[in-house]
């Protein structure tokens, strides 16, 4: 009886040895694809850094003023001036909103508040 059950220990310290065996094996070769993926991480950080210092490098503003004056014949831009955008009182309202966005420009008035003051 005794053999018996030293023969089931030495199995179970067996079984034991060889779990432990395989889950190290298997720990090394998840870390060693951590390292990649690190590195790979590392690679593409540094490769979005040079593409942003390159984006930031053609949009300055000089270099599209003279792109935009290379090409006015062709493209016809014009640079941004206060005139060119509308005043409130200038956009088209459809009439069934006209009431409603009415009063909220007159609303939005500074200078015709008819509530007091908090």
């Amino acid at each position: 009886m005794k053999g018996l059950i030293y023969a089931g220990l030495a199995l179970v310290v067996m079984g034991l040895g060889f779990w432990a065996y395989r889950e190290n094996y298997a720990t090394q070769a998840s870390l060693r694809d951590l390292r990649g993926l690190r590195a790979e991480i590392a690679a593409t950080q540094a490769h979005l850094d040079r593409l942003n210092a390159e984006w930031a490098y053609l949009n300055r503003p000089d270099r599209l003023r003279d792109l935009a004056d290379l090409n006015f014949q062709r493209l016809e831009l014009m640079p941004l001036m206060p005139e060119a955008f509308a005043g409130v009182e200038q956009v088209d309202i459809p009439p069934a909103m006209g009431a409603v966005a009415s009063s909220l420009i007159v609303s939005a008035d500074p200078g015709s508040s008819s509530e007091e003051p908090l």
